[in-house]
């Protein structure tokens, strides 16, 4: 899990009505706000755009109005309390996406966050992970640069124990259920035709280790 001495995601502004979102099993205040673990999601609409619009992070220090073309506003930490249909109970992670994924690594670095592993996810691909509080930030981009374009955020993977339950919501929300990349967890991509402008999934928790796995 994150480190508490690190930026924490605690919010990101989303260009997608709240009526999408609670058709999607989640749990909308009035004034349009989400809260899904400790992250707030600020459901601005469509008039706003579309995907994922700027984020707020949590650090000690000041941080930067932009990090890397990513809108940034201070935010602080909130539990929530908040329980939706769907089940969900935290954000997995966030996907970053960038023509230059050494210097996003650079600017996110800059503000105190920490690269905690970096792969190759085929021959033009490659993936930066980096907690951001309990959230995992994912950053992914080509093996070398190929522009000067900003860096964005792309989409959400959110935690949900039973992928069945979130499948059987009205609409049939999700697609096909299959194994994640993280062993003993499974994903399910939700169907874009059910009007979220974000690339959306949701996750099975993980796997707690047996006492013969050890600790």
């Amino acid at each position: 899990m994150g480190r508490g001495d690190l930026p924490a995601l605690t919010g990101l502004d989303v260009a997608d009505s709240p009526e999408v979102w609670r058709a999607l099993g989640f749990t909308v205040d009035l004034d349009g706000s989400c809260a899904v673990g400790g992250v707030t999601l600020a459901l601005r609409g469509t008039d706003a755009g579309e995907g994922l619009l700027g984020w707020s992070l949590h650090a000690d220090g000041a941080l930067p109005a932009v990090i890397d073309g990513i809108p940034t506003r201070p935010g602080a930490v909130a539990a929530s309390t908040a329980a939706h249909p769907n089940g969900a109970v935290r954000l997995d992670h966030v996907v970053v996406r960038t023509p230059d994924l050494a210097r996003t690594i650079t600017a996110l670095e800059a503000t105190g966050l920490e690269v905690r592993r970096v792969r190759d996810a085929g021959p033009d691909l490659r993936q930066a992970f980096l907690w951001a509080g309990d959230v995992l930030l994912e950053v992914v981009g080509p093996p070398a640069p190929s522009g000067d374009g900003p860096a964005s955020l792309w989409g959400l993977v959110v935690v949900a124990p039973d992928l069945d339950a979130v499948a059987a919501l009205p609409g049939e929300p999700l697609g096909s259920v299959r194994p994640a990349v993280q062993e003993g967890r499974m994903i399910a991509s939700v169907r874009r035709e059910l009007g979220s402008s974000v690339p959306l999934a949701f996750m099975t928790p993980h796997r707690p280790r047996s006492t013969e796995e050890g600790t």
